[in-house]
């Protein structure tokens, strides 16, 4: 190739808007998907000792749920023992004075045939008024204890028995009353009771009980699912946006209000707690990348350095031969640096380099790369283009933006020209280093010619 002065350059490769100046990504561990646990699938995992804990624990809905049935039922039952040994009380008072009016009617009733000494008439005389009483057995007895007449109610059934044996555990024992006659006491009755009507109650009671402990259930089933929404809820949400954390980091996540006014308190210190969190999170964020740009790029000029713009050079060249494309390579270098340095000093020198990083940027597209890979050299990296000669257009109009005289920090203006070196892969080179020689090569061919020229590097020999 010969060396050429510059030309009136022709249309740049890109569309002339600034192109965007790549930066390395904050070195942060990946934000992982929203929703995703992370974890490997729970097949041919071994559950952790902590897994394996919480599956142990019963939940705090079962221990709320467990406990309110527990009271309900408690009460229930205790209510119902305590109105039950009420109700036998009286029942076993009442039982005693119905015995006791049942025997003045049956005394009064054998008077007759106890003076006579008439046993049918007496037998008849109870039988007649006991078959109608709840009555087992009637004894009379004359003046001298021995007995006179029996009336027996007629054993029934299985339940029969079962009313009598309650009966003689429950109800007062027979009672005995004086047969008088003139005011002389003529024989005695002797009535027991069979315990039919106590028996009665006492199935009653226990129904009630049943159907109170029924109705406590189900009651109890609306409160505990009342209590689900009042107070578990609000805490599983509680535990949801905390797993969310601790799992996702999503410290963006809040703790919808609830009525109760504990839960409430603690919804808000958490909130709260999660607002310190993103904070934080977002403050360490902004420091690494900060720390990252800085690592990355130069300080003085905001360009990549040589260490960002050779990894993606080298990321370019693999992506073009994956796909049979051409990546070309501008090696630039400042042909007055030096002298501008040493004749005005350094904060001169500071300002021609943001200049010339400045309009190394404008005719770039999107996708090329410019870096300063130190002092005054400065790569451009342009992926994609077809053949050398766009990369000599895009040259020359870098040539052509520096004749415009650059203002420094005292006002005075200075005109400054580069020296620029084109190679392309894979026609100069097959790799990033071996790109980056033969631009550098061109670039010193470029200076041998004269300043303020360019240069196509020699193809390899074969």
């Amino acid at each position: 190739m010969t060396t050429q002065r510059p030309q009136i350059p022709a249309m740049p490769p890109g569309s002339g808007a600034p192109a965007p100046v790549s930066g390395l990504p904050p070195h942060l561990p990946p934000d992982p998907p929203a929703g995703g646990d992370h974890e490997p699938p729970l097949a041919g995992r071994t559950a952790t000792p902590q897994a394996q804990t919480r599956r142990s624990r019963p939940s705090l809905q079962r221990v709320l749920r467990r406990t309110h049935l527990r009271l309900a039922v408690s009460a229930v039952v205790l209510a119902a023992v305590a109105l039950s040994l009420v109700a036998w009380l009286a029942l076993r008072a009442y039982a005693e004075n119905n015995l006791l009016l049942i025997g003045r009617s049956l005394a009064y009733t054998a008077e007759a045939a106890v003076v006579f000494g008439d046993r049918v008439a007496a037998q008849e005389a109870i039988a007649l008024i006991a078959n109608e009483e709840d009555i087992f057995q009637v004894r009379v007895l004359d003046a001298r204890n021995a007995q006179f007449a029996l009336w027996r109610r007629r054993d029934g059934s299985a339940l029969a028995r079962v009313e009598r044996m309650v009966a003689d555990v429950a109800l007062p024992g027979a009672v005995t009353l004086p047969i008088r006659h003139d005011g002389k006491v003529v024989g005695y009755i002797e009535v027991q009771g069979e315990g039919h009507q106590f028996f009665v109650f006492l199935l009653s009671g226990v129904s009630g009980i049943l159907a109170c402990l029924l109705v406590t259930f189900a009651v109890s089933n609306v409160l505990a699912k009342r209590m689900h929404r009042d107070i578990v809820k609000p805490l599983r949400a509680l535990a949801e946006v905390a797993h969310a954390v601790r799992r996702e980091r999503a410290f963006h996540q809040r703790v919808a209000a609830t009525p109760l006014a504990e839960l409430k308190e603690l919804g808000d210190d958490f909130n709260a707690l999660l607002d310190e969190f993103e904070g934080w999170q977002n403050h360490l964020r902004a420091q690494n990348a900060t720390l990252a740009h800085q690592a990355n790029h130069d300080p003085l000029t905001g360009l990549p350095n040589r260490a960002y713009f050779e990894s993606r050079l080298a990321q370019a060249l693999a992506d073009a031969r994956e796909l049979g494309t051409h990546v070309a390579l501008l090696y630039l270098d400042n042909d007055r640096f030096k002298e501008i340095n040493d004749q005005l000093g350094h904060d001169a020198g500071d300002a021609v380099l943001v200049a010339v990083a400045e309009r190394l940027r404008q005719p770039l597209r999107e996708g090329d790369l410019v870096a300063r890979l130190g002092g005054d050299e400065f790569a451009v990296m342009l992926p994609g283009v077809r053949q050398t000669s766009n990369a000599v257009r895009l040259a020359q109009s870098v040539l052509v933006g520096m004749e415009k005289p650059i203002v420094l920090p005292n006002g005075s203006e200075i005109v400054t020209t580069m020296s620029i070196g084109v190679a392309l892969y894979p026609t100069h080179a097959e790799d990033a280093n071996g790109l980056l020689r033969a631009a550098d090569a061109a670039m010193y061919q470029a200076k041998r010619v004269g300043v303020g020229t360019w240069h196509v590097a020699e193809s390899p020999k074969r």
